[in-house]
């Protein structure tokens, strides 16, 4: 009894100690901001003014406006850089590629202005700094209006606000801008008529949030438009705090910097190959990511967590990953684990890296402010951490009390922290959970980070407040993160998912949509945070299944479920007060249920793993909104409760209680209903009915769809209509930086003929014992193996190698029963 009652006043004493902080926090920033609020005056909006003079350059023009000048500056032919000064220059995080082929440009001047053109795209500038972007064919895609800027002035800062906006069509739409808790398309309406207005500012949402909740944890200044004439990407390098609407016309204010965007047109796949060739390409993950992550903020013991992984061995359920929330830390602080509570956790790591299982761990950035705190006294003496005006370390109370927060705009700083890594690696864990990164802190009133004028970062040397910093802080995490991985094991590929970034964030780490409430509207709220996400070039994402706080009833953690399985990121994850969340918990028939759609989804993992490899070329997302197959048609633009995975499936989520049928609008092309092969028409509505065993579930005609069992490639075969297709499976050890082979496969027909074609390139021997080649919508007669007549054995085929199959038959088309 003398224990429970220590434990208890132990943890009266740190509830109290937490709330003193949140406390007296906000009161230190609120006095530190106070001076700078006091001081600051708007000066009246300035204008471009008349222009002065203009000039070609090698890649572009520069323009002489009377008050700011513009500078035009292609880099390929179908994306050109816009930079209007003066203004802070921004440093380019989040920019991999500086080196660009040359690109001939032809400057011309007009009576009402100029024309720089390339031979993909034109940009027109009005004497008044007016823009036009035209595509070859001389339409119009985006139409600008000169910029403007409100200055604020004050004795610390000149803060050069620039106003940037352009006509939006009557029908166009608006993706993108990272993390959203809105619809797919931003360009909606509240209750009243009026716009929203989206903040980019990395936000802790504070342990809950729903629909409606703006900004959230990952805020990326970039949004695509979509209209009749065509679609284009606009990405603004500035990472000060801005705010973007969309009403008659798209703006968007930043609060200083530089006005320097980049412009691209083109379709949608061309749009994101662009924009992360020059943000950078998402590498290639290890293949176990795409298993099933179990979490929960509450395993706060090693029995705790070895009793989860008995129950997935008992109800034999796959798992490939089990994540460690906050229990597992010493006192909460960084790099620690609790030796009372984890002794063995070396042990523990290798006994579930034997069950295939990969141990996960939660960073936090924070560092804990005491003397007795040996990270904390080698980061002061190193000079790592972000400042105060007073030059003391900038300090904020989280979970392991006040803390100081290094400064990633630092290199020292950063290869400080990577330093750190090397401990938790060799006790056997294997990727990395960066958490409370934005940086999130304990507040009870106001913004919960640092104080955003009065906190000073190095910026690489030339210094700046938090406010230019902030949006960087998540992302500088991960690279830091990522390039120790990188260094202290180079036969690993690194894994890191975290709940902050900037653009370039793909370039280091997953992330997640956050604490989301329990309920169907958190549920509905997931998927078009993902897909914008993915259209923000993030193609690593996934939800809490069953939401962050609270406790879902049976059916809507079914329903999260059987959508989860199909993106890229699947876990589950709850906070410390809900009800156990593993499959078993809700019993019979949820059970079941979860167990097929994640052997269905492991089946699935040569998909998965080809669409990771098809997004480290590309940088397309794995889960695409359904017009991204189909882009002519308006009826799929704001479609935000079904997704595409990949160019081959259809996910159609049921997100409503108690729902018995499902309608959804499809895409141009054919679809095979992937329980029964009904083949359905695109271009229409169709209805399905639903159950609690199956979500409606599509397959694009003309797809080759690996799946794997027992070891074998089974490659189920969905015939088109009337073109010729092709699919394609990447194949690698699965992990590190060996050989690799990409095994395409061509399907043809020809009346009442089907013929694939197999060929092979790469040095990595062929993983599997053999392939079976399962056809659908096709009843063959009979068959030919590299030219020899063989045994006819209906829908199936097990072969180990062929050059080329051959079947002659009977293509059949089973009618939709709705």
């Amino acid at each position: 009894m003398d224990i429970l009652n220590e434990a208890f006043l132990n943890l009266r004493t740190i509830k109290l100690r937490r709330f003193l902080g949140s406390l007296l926090y906000p009161l230190q920033r609120d006095w530190l901001e106070r001076q700078f609020r006091k001081s600051q005056s708007l000066e009246a909006v300035e204008e471009t003014g008349e222009i002065q003079r203009a000039e070609a350059t090698n890649r572009g023009g520069q323009f002489h406006f009377k008050h700011i000048e513009l500078e035009i500056y292609f880099l390929s032919a179908d994306l050109v850089r816009i930079e209007w000064k003066p203004g802070i220059y921004p440093i380019s995080y989040g920019i991999s590629r500086k080196d660009w082929p040359e690109v001939e440009t032809t400057f011309q001047e007009m009576e009402e202005g100029w024309t720089i053109s390339s031979p993909q795209l034109k940009v027109i500038v009005g004497v008044d700094g007016s823009l036009k972007f035209q595509n070859p064919l001389g339409q119009t895609i985006r139409e600008e209006l000169p910029p403007q800027r409100p200055t604020k002035l004050s004795p610390q800062t000149k803060d050069e606000t620039w106003l940037h906006q352009a006509k939006l069509r009557p029908e166009e739409h608006i993706y993108g801008l990272g993390e959203r808790a809105a619809p797919l398309n931003l360009r909606t309406f509240g209750d009243k008529g009026e716009a929203r207005t989206y903040r980019m500012w990395n936000y802790d949402a504070g342990g809950i949030y729903g629909p409606g909740t703006d900004p959230l944890y990952l805020c990326i200044p970039l949004y695509l438009g979509l209209h009749e004439e065509g679609s284009y990407l606009i990405f603004y390098e500035n990472s000060f705090p801005a705010s973007f609407s969309f009403q008659e016309l798209a703006t968007a204010e930043f609060e200083s910097g530089a006005l320097r965007y980049y412009f691209t047109a083109g379709t949608l796949p061309q749009l994101l190959e662009r924009y992360t060739e020059l943000t950078g390409r998402p590498p290639l993950p290890p293949r176990w990511t795409f298993g099933y992550h179990q979490s929960r903020w509450g395993y706060d013991k090693e029995a705790a967590l070895r009793e989860v992984v008995k129950g997935f061995e008992t109800h034999d359920i796959p798992v490939s990953a089990m994540h460690l929330d906050i229990d597992v830390l010493d006192n909460f602080r960084a790099f620690t684990i609790d030796p009372d509570r984890f002794p063995h956790i070396s042990e523990l790591a290798e006994e579930l890296v034997a069950k295939g299982i990969r141990l996960i761990t939660i960073i936090n950035p924070g560092i804990k402010a005491s003397r007795k705190n040996k990270l904390f006294e080698e980061g002061r003496a190193q000079d790592v951490f972000c400042k105060l005006p007073s030059g003391k370390p900038a300090s904020a109370p989280v979970w392991a009390g006040l803390c100081a927060f290094p400064d990633f705009t630092n290199p020292q700083a950063r290869h400080w922290w990577s330093r750190q890594y090397e401990y938790l690696l060799d006790l056997g864990i294997t990727g990395f959970w960066h958490d409370m990164n934005e940086p999130g802190v304990f507040v009870l009133w106001g913004d919960p980070s640092l104080p955003p004028h009065s906190t000073w970062h190095s910026l690489e040397g030339r210094g700046g407040d938090h406010r230019e910093a902030h949006n960087f802080y998540g992302l500088l995490q991960a690279q830091a993160g990522y390039e120790a991985l990188s260094e202290y094991q180079p036969q690993r590929r690194p894994f890191i998912v975290s709940r902050s970034g900037w653009a370039g964030l793909q370039r280091y780490a997953w992330t997640w949509t956050g604490d989301i409430e329990t309920s169907w509207e958190g549920l509905r709220q997931t998927i078009p945070t993902v897909l914008n996400l993915g259209l923000s070039g993030i193609p690593y994402s996934g939800s809490d299944i069953g939401g962050f706080k609270g406790n879902p009833s049976t059916e809507l953690y079914l329903r999260w479920f059987q959508i989860s399985c199909f993106m890229a990121f699947c876990r589950t994850h709850s906070a410390n007060n809900t009800k156990p969340r593993t499959p078993w918990s809700f019993g019979e028939p949820t059970l079941s249920i979860v167990r097929r759609f994640l052997q269905l989804r492991y089946r699935l993992m040569p998909y998965f793993y080809t669409l990771a490899w098809e997004a480290a070329q590309t940088g397309h997302p794995l889960v695409r909104p359904l017009f991204w197959a189909d882009t002519d048609n308006p009826q799929l633009w704001s479609i935000d409760d079904a997704f595409l995975l990949g160019d081959a499936l259809l996910v159609c989520a049921i997100a409503e209680e108690g729902a018995t049928s499902r309608a959804i609008a499809l895409p141009k092309g054919n679809w095979y209903n992937f329980w029964d092969d009904a083949l359905l028409e695109g271009g229409k509505s169709v209805n399905f009915k639903v159950s609690l065993e199956q979500i409606p579930l599509l397959v694009k005609a003309g797809s080759i769809l690996p799946m794997e069992e027992d070891n074998q490639l089974i490659l189920h075969i969905y015939p088109p209509v009337f073109l010729t297709s092709e699919g394609q499976v990447y194949s690698d050890a699965g992990d590190g930086y060996g050989e690799s082979r990409l095994d395409r496969f061509y399907l043809t027909q020809n009346q009442d003929c089907l013929e694939v074609t197999w060929k092979q390139q790469g040095d990595y021997a062929f993983p599997y014992a053999g392939v079976k080649l399962h056809l659908h919508g096709f009843e063959p007669q009979q068959v030919w193996v590299d030219g020899n007549e063989i045994v006819n054995r209906g829908q199936c085929l097990d072969v180990e190698q062929f050059e080329q199959v051959r079947w002659q038959g009977v293509f059949t088309n089973f009618e939709h029963r709705s």
